[in-house]
């Protein structure tokens, strides 16, 4: 998969540079390789391919959802461990309506919130290349094409492509909430800004910054103040009874959700190191926004993506913990970064010779998709961590089965990965987070099995440790079941033909 990938890059990127002036003339070219951008951006979707922890809490949660227990994790207990409501509605309907899976209709799902960011960033680069054009002068409607082609190459958005997470249609809402800003659209704007934060709390800061940048707008009579008042009743009209809703069936204003420790410098450093083909050319882009003074409303826009995108990093790195692969919360920002640099380069700079600046602007964005397509393939903080992930998915899932089918019916196992395990547990025992308090059975381990057996008792007093070993492998699990019944628990866990318990010595 990995030479598809580059292989389809490659001819890709010399098919648009070769036809990257058709393609300004002929909507059918355009049309054409548009097709061939979203090939690809699936064909760098299935090169990871992997349903994150995260996706398996989501997926509980909508099943009980679809099948009429409420968004529950476990039926009855009403705890809000998550923080994507809207997601969780959206992939319970397939299951409600017509009785589908969850775990594959979300898949589908967030493959086509991928899809749909490489198309919006086409037509916000090109909406904002437009607003730049004098009186008269002819769009460049391939700069789009650029835009997408970008995008499509971004590894977050491959990564959680075909996830089953909701950060492809978080990145979405914010790309078209942006998209009804810059077109004009401030109520629009307004109903799909409350809908980005009903799906992730970042949505907060497009909030913030879009409401700023419009309150800035009417101040220089770009727009009237009736556009402000607009975008703040579309979000609220939906926000206010979602909050009331929560409010009376959480009991409790804010989710319960552990506060970081403090900012994580080393997390957004990692971030700007692999993302430098984006942020180079955005940092270029914000330079010369600051130095020209012409295309008001176009520099506006680009203002407002690279707002966006700094106001979402700021968010994530100062007030949340990001536990998943590959920056799973900074996924909207590179795509909100390849649309300001591509659509800067439409609108900012001369274009003394119009034949050479149509050449360079392809050749760039390839070049810069293939620092990202070797970013995804080449950094141990994406491919191999997915890849990494996607072995101790299968392990923990080998240690659901296990527990489901030995554990006593109505055990309540205490995990570090519930979502996972829940999954393979079914109805059969229940499963819960890390901070219940005296569970029949602990599973704190995240990453599946060990490669030595541990002894380390380091959870509370009523827990014992017990080490089993998967039988014809060199891999160990250890398992902290109640002290008061470990003998008995320990007992029915060893009848499994597939883990042989070892004393600790």
């Amino acid at each position: 998969m990995v030479y598809a990938v580059v292989g389809g890059w490659l001819a890709l990127a010399a098919l648009v540079v070769a036809a990257w002036r058709r393609m300004g003339r002929d909507r059918r070219w355009r049309g054409g390789v548009l097709l061939l951008v979203l090939g690809f951006s699936l064909l760098h979707q299935l090169l990871f391919a992997t349903a994150t922890e995260d996706a398996y809490v989501s997926f509980r949660y909508a099943q009980n959802l679809a099948d009429g227990n409420g968004p529950v994790f476990n039926i009855g207990d009403r705890s809000e461990t998550y923080a994507n409501f809207l997601w969780l509605v959206v992939i319970a309907l397939p299951r409600g309506a017509f009785g589908a899976e969850v775990p594959p209709a979300a898949v589908a799902v967030s493959c086509a919130a991928a899809l749909g960011c490489v198309l919006a960033a086409y037509f916000l680069a090109n909406r904002i290349a437009a607003l730049g054009l004098p009186e008269g002068a002819e769009p460049r409607r391939a700069i789009g094409i650029a835009a997408a082609l970008l995008t499509a190459g971004a590894n977050g958005l491959a990564v959680y492509g075909l996830s089953g997470t909701e950060q492809p249609m978080f990145a979405l809402l914010v790309l078209c909430a942006a998209y009804a800003l810059v077109a004009g659209r401030p109520l629009v704007a307004g109903v799909l800004v409350a809908s980005a934060v009903m799906t992730r709390p970042e949505g907060l800061a497009l909030a913030v910054v879009g409401a700023v940048w419009l309150v800035f707008a009417a101040a220089r009579g770009r727009h009237t103040w009736w556009a402000p008042a607009g975008f703040v009743l579309g979000a609220l009209v939906f926000l206010v009874p979602w909050t009331a809703w929560r409010v009376t069936y959480y009991d409790r204003f804010v989710p319960d959700v552990s506060q970081p420790p403090g900012p994580d410098w080393p997390y957004l450093g990692g971030f700007a190191l692999a993302h430098l083909g984006f942020l180079v050319p955005a940092a270029l882009v914000a330079g010369l926004v600051a130095a020209r003074g012409r295309a008001v409303e176009a520099r506006s826009a680009l203002w407002l993506l690279l707002a966006l995108a700094v106001g979402h990093t700021a968010l994530v790195v100062l007030f949340e913990e990001d536990p998943g692969l590959s920056w799973r919360l900074l996924v909207p920002v590179p795509p909100l970064l390849a649309v300001a640099a591509v659509a800067g380069c439409g609108v900012l700079l001369p274009v003394p010779r119009p034949r050479a600046v149509s050449r360079a602007v392809p050749a760039v964005t390839a070049a810069l998709t293939g620092i990202a397509v070797a970013v995804s393939v080449f950094s141990p903080e994406v491919l191999a961590r997915v890849r990494a992930w996607s072995t101790q998915g299968a392990q923990l899932a080998e240690v659901g089965d296990w527990l489901a089918r030995y554990l006593p019916p109505g055990s309540v196992v205490s995990a570090g990965s519930p979502g996972l395990l829940a999954s393979r547990a079914g109805s059969h025992v229940l499963v819960v987070g890390l901070d219940a308090e005296r569970s029949t059975l602990a599973v704190p381990g995240r990453s599946g099995y060990a490669d030595r057996q541990d002894c380390a008792d380091d959870l509370p007093a009523w827990y014992r440790v017990a080490t089993f070993r998967r039988t014809g492998t060199p891999f160990w699990i250890s398992v902290y079941p109640r002290a008061d019944d470990a003998s008995r628990l320990v007992g029915e866990l060893d009848r499994a033909p597939d883990f042989r318990y070892v004393s600790c010595p």
